[in-house]
C-alpha cells in the first residue's frame, strides 16, 4: 500500500502545470465573458437612450406635420374666403358704380347707395382681416420649418454621437482585453513559481498533497480533533509558507489583484458543539485561525481570504476513516481577488 500511494504521489506532480493552463484558460474566457456581458449592458444602456430619443424626435415630428397640415388646411381656406370677398368686393363696386348712376338718375335711390356702401366698407374689413389671418399662418409655417430642421440637426448629431460612442467602446474593449490577458499570464507566472517554491520547501510529505491548483493540508498537521486553535508544532510549516508568501508579495507588481484563499475542510459527521455548531463554523474558524497566524507573520491582510466549506466539497465520498481523514483539510489557493 506505501509503494501504491508513493505512486500515486509521483503521478500527481504530472499535473500541475496542464491544470494551471486550463486554470489560466478558464479565468481568461471568465474575464472575456464578463467584459463582453458588460460591454453588451453599455452598449444596451446607450441603443435604450438613442431609441428613447428618436421615438421622442419622432413624436414631436408627427406632432408638428399634423399642426403643419391643419394650419394649411386653415390657410386654404381663408384664401377661398378672402377671393370670395374680393370677388363680392369686385361685385360690390359694380353695384356701387350702378348706384352712383342712379342716384345721379334720381335722389330716390341714395338710401340703397349708402346701405350698399356700408356693405362694401364691412367687406373691405373682412378682406383686410382675412388678409392679417394669412400672414400670420405665412408666419407660423416658417416657425414650424425651423422647428423642423432643427430637429433635423439634432437627430444627426444623436446619431453621430451614438457612431462616436460605440467607437470608443470598441476600442476601449480591446484595449481591455489586452490588459485582462498581460495580467492573467502575469499572476499564471507568479502562481506557477510559488508553486515550485512551496514543493521545494515543503518536500513530498504524505499529510500535504498537491489536487490541481492548490496545496492540501490535513487538518491535523494544524488542529486537534474538533478545534480551531493551531498547534505549536504546526507553526513551521506555516512560517516557510509564509516566507515564501512574503518573496513573492514583492516580486508580483502592485497593480495585480491577486490573494492567497485559504479553505477549511471538514468531513460529513456533524460537531453540534457550543462553540461549533455545525461543521461550517468549525472549517470558517481553522482558516480564519491561519489567515491571523500569517498577518501576525507579516503577510498583509488585503493578501490573504478565509474560507470555510463545512464537509460539502468532499475529496472521498467513501464513509470510511480514510476518507474521513482525507476531506479533513486545509487548502491554499494563488488566485485573483
Amino acid at each position: 500500500m506505501a509503494i501504491a500511494e508513493r505512486g500515486r504521489r509521483g503521478s500527481l506532480n504530472y499535473w500541475p502545470g496542464f491544470v494551471d493552463a486550463l486554470a489560466t484558460l478558464l479565468l481568461a474566457i471568465i474575464f472575456l465573458l464578463a467584459f463582453f456581458v458588460l460591454s453588451q449592458f453599455y452598449v444596451a444602456q446607450e441603443l435604450s437612450g438613442r431609441d428613447t430619443v428618436l421615438a421622442r424626435l419622432n413624436r414631436q415630428i408627427a406632432d408638428l406635420t399634423d399642426l403643419l397640415a391643419l394650419e394649411r388646411s386653415n390657410r386654404r381656406t381663408l384664401e377661398e374666403t378672402l377671393s370670395g370677398l374680393r370677388s363680392t368686393l369686385a361685385q360690390s363696386e359694380g353695384e356701387q358704380g350702378r348706384l352712383r348712376a342712379q342716384i345721379q338718375a334720381g335722389a330716390g335711390a341714395q338710401g340703397r347707395a349708402d346701405d350698399l356702401a356700408g356693405q362694401l366698407a364691412n367687406e373691405r374689413q373682412n378682406a383686410l382681416r382675412a388678409t392679417s389671418q394669412i400672414e400670420l399662418l405665412n408666419q407660423q409655417i416658417l416657425a414650424l420649418r425651423r422647428q423642423l430642421a432643427a430637429l433635423e440637426q439634432a437627430l444627426d448629431a444623436s446619431e453621430a454621437r451614438d457612431k462616436e460612442s460605440q467607437a470608443r467602446i470598441a476600442d476601449l474593449g480591446s484595449r481591455l482585453n489586452v490588459a485582462l490577458a498581460q495580467r492573467v499570464q502575469e499572476l499564471a507566472r507568479y502562481r506557477s513559481d510559488f508553486f515550485g517554491r512551496l514543493r521545494q520547501i515543503l518536500g513530498n510529505r504524505p499529510d500535504i498533497r498537491i489536487v490541481g491548483d492548490r496545496f492540501v493540508f490535513q487538518s491535523e498537521l494544524f488542529f486537534n480533533a474538533g478545534q480551531a486553535v493551531l498547534k505549536p508544532e504546526a507553526t513551521p510549516e506555516l512560517d516557510r509558507v509564509a516566507a515564501a508568501l512574503l518573496d513573492l508579495e514583492r516580486q508580483i507588481p502592485p497593480d495585480i489583484a491577486w490573494v492567497l484563499r485559504v479553505d477549511g475542510h471538514t468531513d460529513v459527521r456533524p460537531i453540534a458543539t457550543a462553540q461549533f455548531p455545525t461543521n461550517w463554523h468549525l472549517s470558517a474558524a481553522r482558516a480564519i485561525a491561519v489567515v491571523q497566524y500569517m498577518v501576525g507573520r507579516g503577510m498583509p491582510a488585503q493578501r490573504l481570504l478565509a474560507a470555510g466549506f463545512g464537509e460539502h466539497q468532499p475529496l472521498d465520498a467513501a464513509a470510511t476513516e480514510e476518507a474521513f481523514a482525507r476531506n479533513r483539510r486545509i487548502e491554499l489557493k494563488l488566485t485573483e481577488r
